[in-house]
């Protein structure tokens, strides 16, 4: 019988330090992944230390990617993405 691989979901935050919305973005990610279920690992991106990625991004933070899509920017809603997280496992286990 062949083994289920279990998926897991990667989710970037990019961020820096001192920004009230990312520390918000990132407490609403991880209730988010605990309520739907989802293996997922969560990488926190401190555009700061990155030129590149403070051109990129400037004040235009926190914003969430999942699977290497951008997901939001600014805020996200606990249940939505919850929901999309369990979408999207849903989606990649077939």
């Amino acid at each position: 019988m062949p083994r289920r691989t279990r998926v897991v979901i990667a989710i970037a935050i990019y961020s820096r330090p001192g920004c009230h919305l990312c520390e918000e973005m990132k407490a609403v990610v991880q209730r988010a992944v605990r309520v739907s279920g989802v293996a997922a690992t969560i990488e926190e991106i401190d555009i700061s230390t990155d030129p590149a990625l403070e051109d990129r991004y400037g004040v235009e933070i926190p914003v969430l990617y999942v699977d290497g899509k951008k997901a939001a920017k600014y805020r996200v809603a606990e249940e939505g993405l919850a929901r999309m997280l369990a979408a999207r496992l849903g989606s990649t286990s077939r």
